[in-house]
């Protein structure tokens, strides 16, 4: 199988976590008084499982180039106050594309403590 054509080298994905690592993770930990998430792991099978899901139920919906938005969100309940992502399905891959609401999120990916910068 090819490598996709919208993958980045290690370099601009450092880079990019770099940026964010100085910039918003900086606020976040003085925000919170301690480190946060910076990053969420999910099981490749998993992942596989809900794409599949968001194909096959877009498909009965009608929907035939549905996409997957991520969300950045947070715990707050007796478990955890840490980031975290939920990946969402949308009616279309555009950008600005509605979500689709008649589809579950996916969640329950894993935050590596301590966190591990790219």
């Amino acid at each position: 199988m090819p490598k996709p054509t919208t993958c980045i080298s290690v370099t601009e994905a450092k880079t990019l976590q770099s940026n964010w690592m100085s910039t918003r993770e900086v606020e976040i930990t003085k925000a919170m008084g301690s480190e946060d998430t910076c990053a969420v792991t999910f099981n490749i099978d998993e992942l596989q499982q809900f794409i599949d899901y968001v194909k096959s139920e877009s498909t009965k919906q009608g929907i035939t180039n549905p996409g997957i938005r991520v969300y950045f969100a947070a715990y707050n309940d007796s478990k955890s106050t840490k980031a975290t992502v939920f990946l969402n399905a949308t009616e279309s891959d555009d950008g600005n594309s509605d979500n689709n609401y008649a589809i579950d999120p996916l969640n329950r990916g894993t935050n590596g403590w301590p966190p591990k910068s790219y």
